[in-house]
């Protein structure tokens, strides 16, 4: 990998300000998806760091927080050009470490663009008083040092919309990036440093095995006042159990089990190329990404052969080949479930009408020692399979015939999780009936655009709680606090 500006790959967490090891001294070593060999390591570091960071932090809250709204928002558009003049190297750097055929930097600082102009709307009330001498305000503030932790399938883009609102308020901020992409987050540090973001506000810990301690650390800490996650639900369980404690603001961002629905008259067309997008993105590592396929009888035989032809012309490789259009999965680890979950589909009845497997066999990804699973096509899928129950979290499409309306919607909402759904159809009463019906806190109509910085992004029931992005990606951020000012008796 050859870089404009070197500087830009740390191979060293940023504490305080400065850039540091652990203090044990121990590395981790950081894998190639696309070759399955070490890139480079990073420190591995346990609780003494993480409090020094959280320490360092709390100094610059100190100072962040007294910054005007103009002087926070400054700084920070000054971060976004700078993720502008260097978008190749830091698509490099996360193509390097993540093996995305995508680009996700453009995406990722439109979040800081975005939470720099919300700096200076950080709006109050004036409460109309019922009481002669008495008048209400409410401000918002920041609530302080925040913990954030972040997934390795989007190493930028979860990094700033978490870390852009709390900037932007006045929050300071200890990052967590996963131990599969600390690069992304490392090189994001550096644009920071450089432009004029006070030592102390943003930190980065990185570490894969103390990460357990590390992680109850960042949330238990009596410092850490907020702490977001995006991960899986379990976890998300842990995270929020932990945080009780001590009373901490809590977002998360947990698993998903998207449903995919196509009905009769929808254009098959959009309808597949929407499905693609959807789903291959990031070789379906995203939590958004449609897991059940629903298409109803009328257009299901012309839904899935124009799909598999479709899905045949696909290109599978590393993400540095600007042909590719599905790079490799993330590990060992991801590649085993997506195959399991395959199996297990096709022991239940499930058809296979384009096998990855297979494909694999005979293409030069075989030998190459990365984590590659081509592209799955499965038809008549069974509602027990462990697909229709789980996130497969790779490129494998399984489809089920149904037959109607609430037939779907009851299969749909048949999950723990609701964070996306899709709907396919040019009948306008049904976008309202079904939109609506569905358990899921972002539908898609016709599209499969949800999580850009002007929308709000998040789920229900067990796919977490609060939302980031959009005005409301400020308010897990602030605590609202009512001044009550009593006024002398009016004198006549």
């Amino acid at each position: 990998m050859q870089l404009k500006d070197a500087s830009l790959f740390r191979s060293s967490a940023f504490i305080d300000g400065g850039w540091v090891d652990a203090k044990s001294n121990e590395t981790l070593h950081v894998v190639d998806p696309s070759t399955g060999k070490s890139i480079g390591t990073v420190p591995d570091m346990d609780v003494d760091d993480v409090k020094d960071a959280v320490e360092a932090a709390h100094r610059g809250y100190d100072v962040w927080k007294t910054k005007t709204c103009q002087e926070r928002h400054d700084i920070l558009l000054k971060w976004y050009r700078l993720m502008i003049e260097h978008e190749e190297d830091l698509a490099a750097i996360m193509t390097l470490e993540n093996g995305k055929a995508v680009d996700e930097i453009r995406y990722g600082r439109s979040f800081i663009q975005w939470f720099a102009e919300e700096a200076r709307r950080i709006y109050g009330d004036v409460i109309p008083s019922p009481l002669h001498n008495n008048r209400f305000l409410v401000v918002r503030q920041p609530v302080g040092v925040c913990s954030i932790l972040t997934p390795w399938n989007f190493p930028s883009a979860m990094i700033t919309r978490k870390a852009g609102p709390a900037l932007a308020v006045g929050c300071s901020v200890v990052i967590k990036p996963a131990a599969e992409t600390p690069f992304s987050a490392l090189a994001l540090c550096e644009l920071a440093n450089r432009a004029g973001i006070p030592k102390g506000v943003i930190n980065v810990v990185t570490t894969d095995k103390h990460v357990k301690e590390v992680g109850y650390e960042m949330c238990t800490n009596p410092i850490v006042r907020k702490v977001s996650f995006t991960g899986s639900t379990a976890v998300g369980k842990l995270i929020m159990k932990q945080c009780a404690s001590g009373m901490k603001k809590v977002s998360l961002e947990l698993g998903g089990n998207a449903p995919f629905i196509v009905f009769d008259d929808a254009d098959v067309d959009t309808a597949v190329q929407g499905l693609l997008g959807a789903k291959l993105k990031g070789s379906g590592q995203v939590c958004i990404a449609p897991n059940r396929i629903y298409v109803q009888e009328g257009i299901h035989d012309a839904f899935t052969a124009q799909l598999a032809e479709r899905m045949k012309k696909l290109r599978i490789g590393s993400g540095f080949d600007e042909k590719v259009t599905t790079g490799p999965l993330i590990s060992e680890r991801a590649r085993e479930k997506v195959n399991k979950h395959v199996e297990d589909a096709v022991a239940r009845g499930a058809r296979v009408l384009l096998d990855g497997r297979k494909e694999l066999e005979k293409s030069e990804q075989k030998e190459s020692g990365g984590y590659f699973f081509h592209p799955t096509l499965l038809t008549d899928l069974h509602d027990e399979a462990l697909i229709s129950s789980e996130e497969t979290f790779g490129p494998l499409l399984a489809v089920r015939k149904f037959t109607s309306e609430q037939e779907v919607v009851e299969l749909a909402n048949r999950t723990e999780y609701g964070l996306a759904a899709y709907v396919y159809t040019r009948d306008v009463s049904r976008v309202f009936h079904v939109s609506e019906a569905l358990e899921s806190g972002m539908v898609g109509v016709n599209s499969i655009t949800l999580g850009i910085d002007a929308t709000p992004f998040g789920g229900v029931k067990e796919s977490g709680m609060g939302r980031e992005g959009s005005k409301y990606g400020v308010e897990d951020y602030v605590n609202k606090k009512l001044i009550s000012i009593g006024l002398q008796p009016k004198q006549v």
